[in-house]
């Protein structure tokens, strides 16, 4: 009789883990996908999942409406794959979390921009003119960056590029107001803004007329998008159909559609 109930038991636990146990290659090809709002995972869906679905790949979408609960649903194993983040925030949240999310492959990225809807080119910036910044840490930090590379402010010989705040300026040149504020009100308040300073995720999402876009800003290595998993997952069959995909001479087919006015980076893959 024990011998049965063994086996019964072992039987249940095959079917309960699936196709690890099973070698069930239609369950193999699941690829479940944490998505939050923006550009990356509208991306993903329409240029990546047409390639992986003809390879044989099911790929299954769970809607977060934060990027912190899809990343936590990855860390724990309900989901697979997000490809909403840079490697930046995925350190960040690996650090506070004690979590092992791993990086697949970069991604296409759309940068941070200088926008203006009063003003035909950043050549008109003047004296006292006023500029909105993204109030949180990260995106602020990208926004000082731009206005450095744009040449209207400098900073302290010891500020951390990665980290920068109003306080790291040194030389304010034209005595711009700097107004930082929430990322999804700068597109809403260009109306009463000299130029701001959006995330490429929220002028995506918003529409803002990518005509008023007058600089971008030079993406570094940490701010470029990754597809994410976790790190056992990361040299697994499917991760790496994943970063194949984005890869493939068929997404770089749709990128050359879809990149119009270079709206995108695109990572130049080796």
């Amino acid at each position: 009789m024990s011998k049965k109930i063994l086996a019964g038991a072992i039987a249940s636990a095959l079917l309960l883990t699936g196709c690890s146990a099973s070698g069930d290659p239609d369950q193999d090809k699941t690829i479940k996908v944490a998505t939050s709002p923006g550009p990356y995972s509208e991306l993903f869906k329409e240029g990546i999942d047409p390639i992986l679905s003809e390879q044989g790949y099911t790929l299954e979408y769970s809607n977060f409406s934060d990027l912190q609960q899809a990343d936590t649903s990855v860390a724990e194993g309900a989901n697979d794959l997000i490809v909403d983040q840079h490697s930046a925030y995925m350190k960040v949240f690996n650090d506070n979390t004690g979590s092992d999310l791993a990086a697949i492959t970069e991604i296409p990225t759309v940068p941070s921009a200088l926008f203006s809807k009063q003003h035909a080119s950043r050549d008109e910036v003047a004296e006292g003119q006023t500029v909105g910044v993204p109030q949180d840490a990260s995106n602020k930090s990208r926004a000082i960056n731009i206005l450095v590379d744009a040449g209207w402010v400098t900073i302290k010989p010891e500020a951390d590029r990665a980290l920068l705040s109003e306080t790291d300026i040194q030389d304010n040149k034209y005595n711009l107001e700097i107004r930082p504020m929430d990322s999804a009100q700068l597109p809403r308040t260009l109306d009463d803004l000299d130029w701001a300073v959006i995330p490429g995720s929220m002028s995506y999402a918003s529409k803002v007329n990518q005509e008023w876009s007058h600089f971008q800003e030079n993406l570094r290595p940490e701010l470029i998008l990754v597809a994410v998993t976790r790190q056992d997952e990361v040299d697994s069959e499917w991760a790496q159909a994943v970063a194949d995909a984005y890869r493939s001479p068929e997404f770089r087919e749709f990128m050359e559609a879809e990149n119009t006015n270079n709206y995108w980076f695109v990572p130049e893959y080796s």
